[in-house]
């Protein structure tokens, strides 16, 4: 009797060996990120949305439109003192 008693509590107690409950707690575990020094992102840096080609193409063009306007400004100012040095508005005015 004793024999069969054994038996239901082997059929009824789980059919995993150790082996694969302890491969069972590393997959687990693997799975989850842990701090460590490697992966030493700051919250903000890892929810950092990154900018699409679009975006990236906007910024360079609006950079480039910039430095532009800025050189128009100077050859403007530079043409404006050239005329005034040799007199050249007042000839045509």
């Amino acid at each position: 009797m004793e024999s069969d008693s054994q038996m239901k509590r082997l059929a009824v107690g789980p059919m995993t060996t150790p082996n694969y409950s302890e491969w069972w707690v590393r997959r687990i575990n693997d799975n989850i990120p842990g701090i460590g020094s490697e992966n030493s992102q700051s919250i903000v840096e890892y929810l950092r949305v990154v900018p699409t080609k679009l975006e990236i193409i906007k910024h360079d063009f609006e950079k480039k439109n910039a430095e532009l306007e800025k050189k128009i400004e100077r050859i403007e100012e530079e043409k404006s003192e050239f005329e005034t040095g040799c007199g050249c508005s007042e000839a045509r005015g």
